[in-house]
């Protein structure tokens, strides 16, 4: 059985592990931008996943001059890219669960490529599973509210869709011709270049590391020093999942692993409920069965898509 499941496995436990990142990097981003937040999320990865990798597996390493601009793309659409359009909507003050829901529209797209752009078939039952889990995401959010979002934090949540869109089609393109740790490096080491470029280490805020930061919700008045958040930021919150979630990519379609993907801010909303005191009222929880019931649909629709 756990043969038969272990993709979606991989990819539960991704969504699982990023979403209680989610609202650790909500202490964190109190204290540093978006932007410095990702590189050290990609520099640090790069580090520790570069040297696992020279010791066990170097060869897996290499990459031939063709398949090069592939994997630029795939580090800094996929992992720069969304990870600076996540943080920038959640510093710019929209609420963590919506700024997951515009994220996870990336779904809609995929399928949209895959049919439109691919001309290959997609089976109404993943169109079904897409609609319920968006609606159950909206559901979530409580979008009908009439929050007043910050154009610039909405933007970014805009670009990290589409971004994760890329993420997807293009990791999956890869098929079983790479492993997670080959891949997961490559992202890491474009996305680091790309943020040398852009944000010089000279002019990094290293005081970040020696604040101590309020942890808030039930563990207010609690502090733990920035280099401790930091360090499981770069573990626990990117190394691990990005490996789950690469493994599972290559174990299923990306239309289905983006759904089962959407499983994230429902976790997200959980973690934040029982740290944040962010309660859940019954639409909400009526939301949040509806993901999972869409999941379970583009799961059981997943043998008929490529």
């Amino acid at each position: 059985m756990f043969t038969k499941h272990r993709g979606e496995f991989y990819l539960v436990m991704g969504g699982m592990v990023f979403a209680f990142n989610g609202v650790v990097s909500t202490v964190v981003l109190e204290h540093i931008s978006p932007f410095r937040l990702a590189q050290i999320r990609a520099v640090g990865a790069l580090v520790f996943l570069l040297a696992i990798a020279l010791i066990i597996d170097r060869k897996s390493l290499a990459a031939t001059p063709k398949q090069m601009p592939k994997l630029f793309l795939y580090g800094i659409v996929g992992f720069a890219a969304v990870q600076a359009g996540y943080f920038l909507g959640i510093q710019r003050g929209i609420p963590l669960s919506l700024v997951l829901v515009i994220e996870f529209t990336a779904p809609i797209w995929i399928a949209l490529w895959i049919k439109y752009v691919r001309k290959v078939f997609v089976p109404n039952s993943m169109w079904g599973a897409i609609a319920l889990s968006l609606l159950g995401l909206m559901m979530l959010a409580q979008v009908w509210k009439g929050l007043t979002l910050d154009a610039i934090g909405l933007l970014g949540c805009i670009l990290s869709a589409f971004a994760l869109t890329a993420y997807f089609l293009v990791g999956k393109s890869f098929g079983n011709t790479r492993s997670a740790m080959s891949l997961t490096v490559w992202g890491f080491a474009t996305s680091s270049i790309a943020w040398m470029v852009t944000m010089p280490v000279w002019k990094f805020p290293f005081d970040v590391f020696t604040i101590d930061m309020n942890l808030r919700g039930i563990f207010e008045g609690s502090f733990l020093p920035g280099w401790a958040l930091l360090l499981w930021i770069i573990t626990m919150g990117t190394i691990v999942p990005y490996l789950l979630v690469i493994s599972g990519l290559r174990r299923l379609s990306a239309s289905t692993s983006s759904v089962i993907g959407m499983l994230e801010p429902v976790m997200a909303g959980i973690f934040a409920w029982i740290w944040l005191n962010q309660s859940w009222n019954a639409i909400q929880l009526t939301g949040g069965l509806i993901v999972l019931i869409g999941i379970y649909i583009a799961d059981r629709a997943r043998s008929e898509v490529d």
